[in-house]
């Protein structure tokens, strides 16, 4: 099973020379002895290479030996910590150099776009390469919060000034409310879990597309999914995305360091962790901006 994350979402867990990485899902039904390195001379568990089964009483992860050069929580949380880092420097920068008034309100969101789209390419480059480029990760994350600074500063100056910051504590109120949640074991992951968030988050971006296109060629607001009542709902539903987001890559990393993924792996993980934090903020921050001018 692969995450919903952009990120993951071509690599499962593969298990080349022994370790797991995340280049092809394990398949259910397949010989414990032929998947998994670690169940040798365990009786057969036709669950057992499927990551998101559960395989004890407590719900936990399989437990693999202590072995050097794999992924642990720790790395995970060092990549994820410099690279949000990265984005929030750049955020700040941008704040601060790339006002929003009158006078520079053209130039500073024709960077922002720029920025934006560099990063989106970026994230796509890092997304098809086998390995994490750790170079890539970092890039993405500069031009990412380049483009989030010039965003949140434009709301701050037109919207309110208490937005930005009611958008980032919404932000980390979700990442540990989920978090919370997933490790009390409130939120389960299963096979049914995934397809229905891949089968939302398809029809959700589907409509947004089709919105876009409708601002494009008839003006306005399109369809509408950006602003007033329906803006409302769509933002609503667009933190829950992202919620249910974390919950896949919580799971992803989770089994990754059960599996002895290889270290190298905690740069792949903090770029997904990323991506979807900075998707919660978005929408966070539209929501808080639609509220705020509806007062």
């Amino acid at each position: 099973m692969r995450s919903s994350n952009p990120v993951f979402s071509r690599r499962g867990f593969s298990r080349d020379n022994g370790h797991a990485g995340f280049n092809a899902s394990p398949q259910a039904g397949a010989p414990v002895a032929d998947a998994n390195p670690y169940a040798q001379g365990t009786a057969p568990n036709p669950y057992a290479t499927n990551p998101y089964a559960q395989q004890d009483t407590q719900y936990g992860a399989p437990q693999a030996p202590a072995r050097s050069g794999v992924m642990t929580i720790d790395d995970v949380v060092t990549r994820t910590a410099l690279t949000l880092g990265t984005v929030v420097l750049g955020a700040v920068l941008a704040w601060a150099l790339l006002p929003v008034d009158e006078a520079n309100l053209g130039k500073s969101y024709g960077i922002a776009i720029g920025a934006a789209i560099i990063a989106f390419v970026l994230s796509l480059v890092q997304s098809f390469k086998r390995k994490p480029v750790p170079a890539l990760i970092i890039s993405y994350a500069a031009f990412e919060g380049v483009f989030l600074g010039v965003i949140s500063s434009a709301v701050s100056t037109y919207i309110g000034p208490g937005v930005v910051m009611q958008a980032v504590m919404g932000t980390m109120c979700v990442f540990a409310g989920v978090l919370l949640a997933y490790k009390m074991r409130w939120i389960r992951v299963t096979r049914r879990f995934y397809g229905f968030v891949m089968a939302a988050a398809m029809g959700f971006m589907l409509l947004m597309v089709v919105n876009l296109l409708f601002a494009a060629f008839g003006g306005g607001d399109g369809l509408g999914f950006r602003s007033g009542g329906l803006g409302i709902l769509f933002g609503v539903i667009g933190i829950i995305l992202g919620a249910c987001f974390l919950a896949l890559d919580f799971k992803q990393v989770e089994d990754g360091i059960a599996y002895g993924a290889p270290r190298e792996e905690s740069w792949l993980a903090a770029f997904g962790l990323t991506m979807t934090l900075v998707w919660i903020y978005l929408e966070m921050l539209r929501l808080l901006s639609i509220l705020s001018g509806d007062d």
